[in-house]
């Protein structure tokens, strides 16, 4: 052995590395990671990732419950009642109500209001059946289909049948009230306008200072009549004019049927005027002053008041935009050019 090996003159300190630490202070200058850190980190992200699993998976199955409860209430609601009373055998004052316009297809349609009225008519524990009315007026032939089944109705079951107005009672509105027993409304109330209109526009004027030339081919001399970018012919005018006289015809004697001796006809009374309620009541366009809740108590002598008003359904709703679009297109194109009438 080389006695210079163990002499500490003769062994050099190790060089320095690149930082200026020598190999045996930089060990110490780190401090050396535990034995297993790489499992205890690896355990830690397995967990949090099991733990935001478990988090989405609660999240997805929450989110499913909602949307299936939203399906079943759709389901629900789409194949459920249509808004009508059930039958009951308790004693009541029965309500079907008539707002809006009085249309093909619209709450106030004759299809919907009869089959309220019939339901309502049919029940035994209904003492009487009150059609509450708020509506400006529509289609004399909805209108008339009404009419002429309350009138059937009231003959076959021998119940009465009131009206009760709110706001407006008004043309084809009163021409469906005209066949109750009595007619209640506010002093307040729009009553009246017992006429026929068919309105629209000509364009021929303008066309003409545009440089526009209408160019309408029809097979049938009246087919283009009433045609709103042609000039009117007095011809067809005066047919258009006489349909509506035989309308308002059949409008007037409903009236004069339903009204019967009340009515104090007036030179007024068929020209399309429209009278508050209390007016009505004067003219005999009404009977008295009274809401439903009134007409319940004090009329009929059944204050229970149950609903038998038939609405719409969300599947006859598509069902009337998909299947019959086209129809109601060719409608909404004749009621356009002022081809069909109203009474309003």
């Amino acid at each position: 052995m080389n006695p210079m090996d163990n002499n500490p003159q003769h062994n050099p300190p190790p060089a320095p590395d690149l930082w200026g630490q020598t190999a045996a202070a930089a060990p110490a200058a780190a401090a050396a990671p535990s034995p297993g850190w790489e499992r205890s980190v690896l355990e830690r992200l397995a967990f949090d990732t099991l733990k935001e699993q478990r988090a989405a998976r609660r999240w997805k199955i929450f989110f499913r419950l909602v949307w299936l409860g939203l399906v079943v209430a759709f389901v629900s609601y789409l194949f459920g009642s249509d808004g009508s009373a059930a039958k009951t055998s308790t004693e009541h004052t029965a309500v079907v109500e008539l707002k809006g316009e009085i249309a093909s297809g619209a709450d106030a349609s004759a299809e919907f209001v009869i089959a309220a009225l019939r339901t309502a008519f049919e029940d035994d524990g209904a003492k009487a059946v009150v059609l509450l009315i708020n509506s400006p007026g529509g289609s004399p032939v909805q209108a008339g289909m009404i009419n002429d089944e309350i009138v059937r109705l009231k003959a076959q079951y021998k119940k009465p049948m009131y009206a009760v107005v709110e706001e407006s009672c008004a043309s084809a509105a009163y021409y469906i009230a005209s066949a109750a027993d009595s007619i209640y409304v506010d002093k307040a109330s729009i009553v009246g306008s017992i006429g026929v209109l068919m309105d629209g526009f000509g364009f021929t004027g303008t066309m003409e200072k545009l440089g526009v030339e209408r160019r309408l081919l029809t097979a049938g001399a009246n087919k283009g009549m009433l045609d709103p970018f042609s000039p009117m012919n007095d011809k067809q005018k005066a047919y258009a004019q006489q349909m509506l006289s035989q309308i308002h015809q059949q409008f007037i004697q409903v009236v004069r049927q339903g009204r019967g001796d009340r009515l104090k006809e007036t030179e007024d009374t068929f020209s399309g005027l429209f009278w508050t309620g209390q007016e009505a009541v004067k003219l005999g366009l009404a009977d008295g002053l009274g809401s439903l809740d009134q007409v319940a108590r004090d009329v009929v002598g059944a204050e229970e008041v149950v609903d038998y008003t038939r609405r719409d359904n969300v599947a006859e709703r598509f069902a009337k935009r998909f299947g019959a679009s086209v129809g109601a297109g060719a409608v909404g194109t004749l009621r356009s050019m002022s081809l069909l009438p109203s009474v309003r």
